[in-house]
């Protein structure tokens, strides 16, 4: 059964993806977030259903919301699933 995640969980989240793992916010935005051309990126919220991200293109802040392929249980289930998506899209840009 899926929980929404608390506003604590999804800044816990943000924050550590920002600050520690910047270049796969970077990866999500480009690979799910159809953003081709970002330059950075910043997660700025997580739910149980998908993450909201800001990305810069050409100066531009642009709103990037990207689905998951399952509804998150818990935080453990975000972060592996983050980590499968950072994989694939590693995968998928070579």
């Amino acid at each position: 059964m899926s929980e929404e995640f608390s506003t604590e969980i999804s800044s816990r989240i943000c924050k550590h993806m920002n600050e520690d793992h910047s270049d796969a916010v970077v990866l999500y935005a480009k690979a799910f977030g159809g953003v081709a051309d970002a330059t950075t990126a910043e997660m700025v919220a997580i739910d149980s259903q998908g993450m909201d991200l800001t990305a810069q293109v050409n100066g531009e802040t642009l709103p990037v919301r990207i689905s998951f392929d399952h509804a998150l249980a818990d935080a453990e289930d975000a972060h592996q699933t983050l980590i499968a998506m950072v994989k694939q899209a590693r995968v998928q840009s070579k």
